[in-house]
């Protein structure tokens, strides 16, 4: 693991991880607000439209197949390499099997249907993003390498989950192809008592012939620049949609579609490709309104959004 001299602001006092920009995520007390004054956008219970696709067992030569699985998990494949981001597989977004957001769609790949995974990236212990149940059920778990930021990595050795390879904002590790740690703007918790006791981040996949952004849960700030400064403008953007309304409570979280497109800008992506939509309500907007939004705002087809279980092949 490379640790290189700091090139992001102090986000660790000690004891609690913060957002160095000074965004601070709701409280107690703005949820109990927000439970009581949440008028949610009507959604259908579930959407009976996804396709599930079984993707190839690689990808050689320089083509990049990225394939939307569902929420924030997104399979990479390229130069023989395959990357999980956020694997989500259960029925909730829960501690709890019987009460917590319900998925509204189906993950377009089978669990069993997954190719060999090489390494998989976890942008924060949120349950929409860190699954245990996924992490334990994926096909090839004993042969992948598991990379979190700093101090995740206790709860998946907890489990029986490994190697794991923990990273602070600015750290990197090296295996086939380079895995940046970079800043997110958000908060993390598992429970009532552990809330920003951990890491949350974005990761940027490096190799000598192109640069892949993994934003992974994050408010609109001024770190994308900051990414650009420091890697330069991404081959592949994947960027954060949904759970965006209400803005009094989400937006020091959560971006919405027109920041997507400004971070889009920004980062001067050739792709972006539009992740945690359509599959759980987290928000008061409806399931289908952030990819409406985007269709509308989009400056052209180099921000694609695309169901669950399709794919995206780009040189």
């Amino acid at each position: 693991m490379h640790r290189a001299d700091p090139p992001f602001p102090n986000h660790f006092n000690g004891k609690r991880f913060y957002n160095p920009d000074g965004q601070v995520a709701p409280g107690f007390l703005d949820g109990l607000r927000w439970s009581l004054t949440s008028r949610r956008e009507p959604s259908a219970r579930f959407v009976s439209d996804v396709e599930a696709s079984k993707p190839p067992a690689s990808v050689e030569g320089n083509e990049l197949r990225v394939t939307i699985i569902n929420h924030s998990t997104v399979l990479l494949q390229q130069f023989g390499i395959n990357i999980l981001t956020d694997p989500v597989w259960s029925e909730r977004a829960s501690p709890f099997t019987w009460i917590g957001p319900r998925r509204r769609r189906q993950a377009g790949v089978r669990l069993e249907d997954l190719p060999r995974i090489d390494i998989v990236l976890l942008s924060h212990n949120h349950y929409d993003h860190l699954d245990l149940f996924a992490l334990r059920s994926l096909p090839s778990h004993s042969q992948c390498r598991f990379v979190v930021p700093a101090r995740v990595g206790q709860l998946l050795r907890a489990h029986g989950i490994g190697p794991v390879h923990e990273l602070d904002w600015g750290e990197s590790v090296e295996f086939a192809v380079t895995i940046h740690c970079v800043p997110a703007v958000h908060f993390s918790a598992r429970g009532l008592f552990d809330r920003n006791r951990t890491l949350w981040c974005g990761y940027v996949i490096q190799t000598a012939d192109r640069m892949i952004y993994f934003a992974g849960d994050t408010a609109f700030s001024d770190h994308f620049a900051r990414i650009r400064e420091r890697f330069g403008s991404p081959r592949l953007a994947l960027l954060p949609i949904g759970a965006y309304e209400p803005r009094w409570f989400m937006s020091p979280v959560h971006m919405g579609p027109e920041e997507a497109v400004q971070a889009h800008r920004i980062l001067g992506a050739r792709t972006s490709i539009a992740i945690h939509h359509g599959t759980f309500q987290l928000g008061e907007d409806g399931i289908d309104n952030p990819r409406r939004t985007l269709l509308a705002c989009r400056p052209d087809d180099s921000f694609l959004i695309l169901n669950n279980g399709q794919h995206a092949t780009l040189s």
